[in-house]
């Protein structure tokens, strides 16, 4: 009877053994089994083809490592910002998005540092990383380094010594009955005017309000004398203030022979005017009796990790994969866009490229775009007055004053 019972007892231990094993055997068998990964990335419409290829690349690379559910949704870059900090915790994982939208973003808790931000800055352009710096810290991987303007010139009508003058191109243009192409309606490339005058413009300490002296009454080059040689600009019969559109139908219809630009319409002006195609650094103007070299805004566009992403690991891993050599070489390939990585942007392909060229010697005299909301509109109205020919007939420096206020307003 006592062997039955010990029998009995050897069988249980035993049948109670090889569940065991057995559970091992099934919980491990679905540890193997790939995690389930779902990321929503935000871009451009036009970047759709190049995501497509991007992605598809991404999921092949890290394949077995993860079941991979990977969506590209629409999401204008300029308007990222406001979209994703309406609701961040549905946002998308990954997003492109203009550099002049980081310190907002950073402060709103939607990026954290980047992990490996030395290794990322080694390998891209020192703009481009300042450009994603906040506080010495980086908090998203560099993608262009080409959000910036120059000069787009029609070499059948306009000699390498006229473009290197605004009066000359002007006075080229109105000798054909032709046009000289900028946007005064856009505060972005009015700062040309002002950006190497000693008048300055940019970020209060608070992040948010702007400081503003280009209504300034002293000094070797005023306020006033800016707004004079705007004014005398705008009069002139071989200007027009044209916006981007404009501009572009004027270059394909044959009224516009330069402008203002940038490489997004390098390919479109180059089909336009062919072997007569031609780009620069921006002229000089005269101002006060002096040739004061045309300024610019700079910028790049950057990629972000939403910082309430379920996946942040995997996010980040995409995130360096889209602002790789390789996806930045594709991206100039495909959409003409300027790299940030230091390897594609010395390539024999950008030397090669005219626009590219102009626009990074035009660099040197650009400024990062860092200002506040308010320096937009009132901008934007006082350059329409000068190009209209001060309709309104108010003074220059009222104006100028109105502009500084509006500007810096708290």
């Amino acid at each position: 009877m006592r062997k039955s019972v010990w029998g009995l007892l050897l069988c249980i231990l035993c049948a109670a053994a090889l569940m065991g094993c057995n559970s091992a055997r099934k919980e491990k068998a679905e540890s193997a089994e790939p995690k389930k990964v779902k990321l929503v990335v935000w871009g451009a419409e036009e970047d759709k083809e190049l995501m497509s290829q991007i992605i598809q690349s991404f999921q092949e690379n890290y394949r077995g490592q993860a079941d991979f559910q990977i969506s590209f949704e629409v999401q204008g870059e300029s308007q990222c910002k406001d979209v994703l900090l309406a609701d961040l915790e549905h946002g998308a994982d990954v997003f492109t998005f203009a550099d002049d939208q980081l310190n907002a973003l950073a402060a709103a808790g939607a990026l954290d540092p980047i992990e490996n931000g030395e290794e990322i800055k080694s390998r891209n352009l020192a703009s481009a990383t300042e450009a994603a710096t906040v506080n010495n810290q980086l908090y998203a991987y560099p993608l262009t380094a080409d959000n910036g303007y120059f000069l787009y010139y029609n070499k059948k009508y306009i000699t390498e010594k006229q473009v290197k003058t605004l009066d000359g191109i002007l006075n080229a243009a109105a000798s054909k009955g032709k046009l000289f192409a900028m946007d005064w309606s856009s505060a972005w490339y009015v700062y040309s005017f002002f950006g190497n005058t000693g008048l300055k413009v940019g970020l209060s300490d608070d992040g948010i309000t702007n400081y503003c002296t280009w209504n300034q009454k002293g000094g070797s080059i005023r306020g006033l004398d800016v707004a004079r040689s705007m004014l005398r600009i705008g009069k002139h019969s071989g200007f027009a203030s044209y916006t981007d559109e404009k501009f572009l139908k004027g270059v394909k219809n044959g009224s516009v022979i330069a402008g203002v630009s940038g490489v997004w319409n390098s390919v479109a002006i180059k089909e336009a005017w062919g072997k007569n195609a031609g780009a620069a650094k921006l002229p000089t103007y005269l101002c006060n009796g002096r040739q004061i070299q045309m300024a610019s805004f700079s910028g790049c566009k950057l990629i972000g990790v939403n910082a309430y992403s379920k996946y942040p690991e995997w996010a980040s891993r995409l995130a360096d994969w889209i602002t790789n050599e390789e996806n930045q070489r594709l991206r100039f390939e495909m959409r003409g866009q300027g790299p940030s990585n230091i390897t594609v942007a010395n390539s024999a392909e950008i030397s090669q490229s005219p626009a590219m060229a102009a626009l990074f010697k035009q660099s040197k005299f650009s400024q990062l775009q860092r200002v506040g909301g308010n320096f937009w509109d009132p901008v934007s109205k006082f350059a329409g007055s000068m190009a209209a020919g001060n309709p309104s007939g108010q003074s220059l420096q009222k104006q100028l004053d109105e502009m500084a206020e509006n500007v810096s307003a708290r």
